[in-house]
């Protein structure tokens, strides 16, 4: 019998968090009941294209959603659908504009439409209005919600939630395995960054206003001052990293921080750090933050972000008002070991093995249904 195919509905699969977590689902599907598909909205090719691709997956690619065309990309999307009739389950991750898409596969009967939701705030810029539009439109284009978290769910749905319906937390799992703590790995990494006996502090992110890097170097900067032996390796890319390296530079901090681009070993790269640090303006459920605690690692975070995060108890929040001086003393009087998370976060299940097989069922019961 051929497999259920689900239609999952992104931006771009770069190595970003939702994204991650697809991923880490996808990979532990038994892919002989369900099949992955993407229906992507940029023309350029993701970091994990060819890896859907090896695993059977297939790519649609559709324009950028942008309020100048949006009556292009309706009547794109009402045409997908009408030649798409396979997918009986959509499933869709680009939190307010899951309204648009899933609008136009109501329209042509997709009986199954699954909302759900990765942040719990937008921040303040040009596209706001738009996209509290789109919100304001969900109404019941989706009849399943999901959300990374109870406040993700409650920011983008609100009260549109069905009496008859109820919000599916699904948590940001990882490979509880993959990131367990390995001293031959740490000594390897510890030597790529050169980092001796240093306290190495560790970021992962995207470079956008969201993940608040300024001040992060602000915090760093502090700290160096406090503790000379000490280093910053952040990795990822985005628009604001020529802004921060520059900042780094005019600060005279280069020599202690690394730039590590794009990494596809993050599990490795996190046993060579000390601490995790994640000064967020807002977040979902970070699935960096699900990582770090999975290696093991203590990390000092924003207040803005929800405390369900906090699975292993290695989380510790600090106001995000609250001075770089602060959150410099909060970091050097915490403890650098690696503790054994593993078990802890399978009670909670944060172990994609064991989340895929509910979200396996998941899929099968309501593709089923629809037949």
């Amino acid at each position: 019998m051929e497999p259920i195919r689900i239609l999952q509905v992104v931006t771009i699969m770069n190595r970003g968090g939702l994204e991650t977590m697809l991923m880490n689902y996808y990979r532990q599907m038994d892919r002989n009941k369900i099949q992955f598909d993407f229906m992507v909205h940029r023309t350029e090719e993701g970091h994990y294209d060819a890896e859907i691709l090896s695993l059977g997956g297939k790519i649609y690619r559709m324009p950028q959603i942008r309020p100048g065309n949006y009556r292009l990309y309706f009547k794109q999307l009402h045409h997908f659908f009408t030649v798409h009739s396979e997918y009986k389950v959509v499933h869709s991750h680009i939190n307010e504009n899951s309204s648009f898409v899933l609008r136009a596969a109501k329209r042509v009967g997709v009986p199954c439409r699954i909302a759900h939701s990765h942040l719990s705030d937008l921040g303040i810029d040009l596209k706001l209005p738009f996209r509290l539009y789109a919100r304001f439109t969900m109404k019941d284009n989706p009849n399943q919600y999901f959300a990374c978290s109870k406040n993700a769910g409650k920011w983008l749905f609100g009260q549109r939630v069905p009496a008859s319906k109820e919000i599916t937390v699904l948590n940001n799992a990882v490979n509880v395995d993959e990131f367990k703590y390995d001293g031959k790995i740490r000594s390897k990494i510890r030597n790529e960054f050169n980092a001796g006996n240093k306290l190495v502090l560790g970021h992962i992110g995207r470079f956008n206003k969201q993940k608040n890097h300024e001040f992060l170097i602000e915090i760093f900067k502090v700290l160096h001052h406090k503790q000379p032996n000490s280093m910053l390796v952040m990795a990822g890319e985005g628009h604001l990293k020529p802004f921060i390296e520059k900042k780094v530079a005019d600060l005279g901090l280069s020599s202690s921080v690394m730039f590590l681009g794009i990494r596809e070993d993050v599990s490795n790269i996190m046993q060579g750090m000390d601490l995790f640090l994640f000064p967020s303006l807002f977040e979902g459920l970070p699935v960096v933050l699900v990582e770090a605690q999975a290696a093991g690692l203590k990390c000092v975070v924003s207040d803005t972000i929800t405390s369900e995060t906090d699975v292993s108890g290695r989380i510790e929040f600090v106001n995000l008002k609250a001075s770089p001086e602060e959150w410099a003393n909060r970091i050097l009087s915490s403890s650098y070991e690696h503790t054994d998370t593993a078990e802890l976060l399978r009670q909670n299940g944060f172990d994609t093995v064991t989340m895929a097989k509910w979200l396996t069922e998941y899929y099968a019961e309501h593709a089923l249904q629809a037949r």
